[in-house]
């Protein structure tokens, strides 16, 4: 699986998923290009994250819930693609409550709006010509 298609499809289970879930989370921070570890064999004591931890330069973090927080989510939004414009809308009714979010002209949808905005930064990032990382797309 190539990287574009990869990403689509993380694209896809965000908006699939129903509620928060770890294991996306370590495979969005995989497929941003971060080095994950999801159970980390070397630091195990009682403060290591539950979540697994995450390479930032020399330091190992842990691993944000991405799918859950959206300060998170905007985080990582600003970190990849610094330039880029991004919004989120609550669409509700009676019976449902959804997330609509938009990045740099791709849209996703989620049950929550850190699910919607990672669909939607996912699927931009996908569009974005690999041979120009830090360009590609056009800032709305």
């Amino acid at each position: 699986m190539d990287d574009r298609t990869q990403l689509l499809a993380l694209a896809a289970r965000c908006e699939a998923s129903s509620k928060p879930d770890r294991e996306l989370d370590a495979d969005i921070y995989e497929a941003l290009g971060f080095v994950v570890r999801r159970k980390p064999a070397q630091l195990v004591n009682r403060r290591t994250p539950a979540g697994g931890i995450y390479q930032h330069g020399s330091f190992w973090k842990t691993l944000g819930t991405v799918s859950a927080d959206i300060d998170i989510a905007v985080s990582l939004l600003r970190q990849k693609a610094p330039g880029w414009s991004w919004s989120l809308q609550c669409l509700a009714n009676e019976e449902t409550l959804a997330f609509q979010a938009l990045v740099a002209d791709c849209s996703g949808q989620g049950v929550m709006g850190s699910l919607a905005l990672c669909a939607a930064m996912l699927r931009a990032l996908a569009r974005r010509d690999p041979a120009a990382p830090d360009s590609g797309l056009t800032e709305t």
